[in-house]
């Protein structure tokens, strides 16, 4: 049960149904029309000042009370190009036209839809109960975290010219861990993700004639296996590092030397070092196959996506998980050490020189796990983010979230 300090936070047990509502009406990144509707409907009810528009589809909402400090508190709004798989009576049956013009089915399969009801929740509180808090409460609803795209698209569009700059960014991420637990870890949490596409150029020709080709499909399987030796073979034992190639496609028909393959991977990293060097041998390895293959035209790399490293201030992911374990109990706070996810919440951070305080929210059926701490076996089995199956417990996952988000403004922002 919450701390005795905490008692007076009571959730709107109508948020559900505005939970389900979201849901069940995801949209892509840079599309979230509708939601930022609502969500700009909703803050300016509680006497907000409200900003729309901020980085295509963003929504600032703007609360002064008194003397104090500045909180940013975060929630991303867009969904996953996933087909729902859930069976939930409020399950999405949305397609949309993506980035490249294809239809694709639509979902809420990481939780972005929990965290703006819960942000929702928490502005509702914290509006209406200005007594137990004193400074500036800046919310931030933010598109395209998704595509990598959405904090930077704001902050490229001018948020911190037009709302106060924050002294401490505060966020959440609803994970597969048991609901009501919070799992957060100092020094640098999420890593850091770069998405490439890797153009290779050949000479097509018949398939029973390939003396007279430049084979684009060795050249692509020769560089692939080149690249798996670069975390294995370039990057120091003790970093970690991934480097995954998701998408390799040549060609249409087994008779034809097509002219021309297309790899797309992906880089992991915790080190701003390690990442230039990885990045470094890639172009190395690249280049240096098709010059081997005998390529007739140079390839290309060009980038998809970057997020860059998450990095919690461990004084102040401190300063929120003690307020965490006096509510929650030591027992429901873990660390989950640094995560292979990737986010761009601290761009809002590190483009207003705020401290980043970001941490996990359960989400799953607690019955479902045996220890209920990072060694429970149920985390291998249980659906994760951007699963098809993935879909949080509604309660208590929205009480949690929404009282976290409260418990975290009160302490960063203490009344007068």
């Amino acid at each position: 049960m919450p701390h005795a300090a905490h008692e007076n936070i009571t959730v709107d047990p109508t948020l559900a149904n505005l939970y389900k509502d979201l849901h069940s009406h995801p949209e892509l990144g840079f599309q979230e029309h509708r939601t930022a509707e609502i969500v700009a409907t909703r803050l300016t009810s509680l006497g907000f000042d409200v900003t729309t528009g901020i980085g295509k589809t963003g929504v600032v909402g703007v609360l002064k009370n008194g003397p104090g400090p500045t909180a940013l508190l975060r929630a991303d709004m867009d969904a996953l190009p996933v087909k729902e798989d859930t069976g939930l009576d409020y399950a999405s049956t949305v397609t949309a036209t993506d980035q490249n013009g294809k239809t694709v089915p639509v979902a809420h399969a990481c939780g972005h839809d929990l965290h703006t009801t819960c942000l929702l929740g928490a502005a509702q509180i914290l509006s209406t109960d200005t007594a137990s808090w004193s400074g500036t409460l800046l919310l931030v609803f933010q598109p395209a975290e998704e595509l990598g795209a959405g904090s930077q698209a704001m902050v490229d569009d001018g948020l911190f010219d037009k709302v106060p700059k924050p002294d401490v960014v505060l966020g959440q991420h609803v994970a597969p861990l048991p609901a009501g637990k919070i799992a957060g870890h100092a020094g640098p949490s999420y890593a850091g993700s770069d998405s490439l596409r890797v153009r290779l150029v050949g000479k097509g020709a018949h398939g029973s004639m390939p003396e007279n080709s430049v084979d684009p499909v060795v050249m692509a399987a020769e560089t692939v296996l080149r690249l798996q030796t670069i975390v294995s073979r370039e990057v120091p034992s003790t970093a970690i590092a991934v480097l995954t190639v998701g998408s390799i496609h040549a060609g249409d028909a087994a008779n034809v030397i097509p002219g021309e393959a297309e790899l797309q991977l992906n880089i992991r990293s915790y080190d701003s070092a390690v990442r230039e060097r990885i990045l470094s041998s890639v172009d190395r390895i690249v280049r240096g196959e098709a010059a081997t293959a005998g390529a007739p035209e140079e390839p290309t790399i060009t980038e998809i996506e970057r997020f860059p490293i998450v990095v919690n201030d461990p004084a102040a992911l401190g300063k929120t998980l003690d307020a965490f374990a006096a509510w929650l109990g030591e027992d429901n706070i873990l660390d989950p050490g640094a995560g292979a996810g990737s986010e761009d919440v601290g761009i809002l951070a590190t483009s207003s020189g705020a401290q980043l305080s970001y941490w996990l929210l359960g989400g799953t059926d607690p019955s479902l796990f045996t220890t209920g701490d990072m060694s429970d076996p149920a985390l291998r089995t249980v659906p994760s983010n951007h699963s098809p199956h993935y879909a949080p417990v509604i309660e208590p996952t929205l009480t949690i979230g929404v009282s976290a988000l409260v418990t975290a403004t009160r302490t960063w922002l203490p009344p007068a």
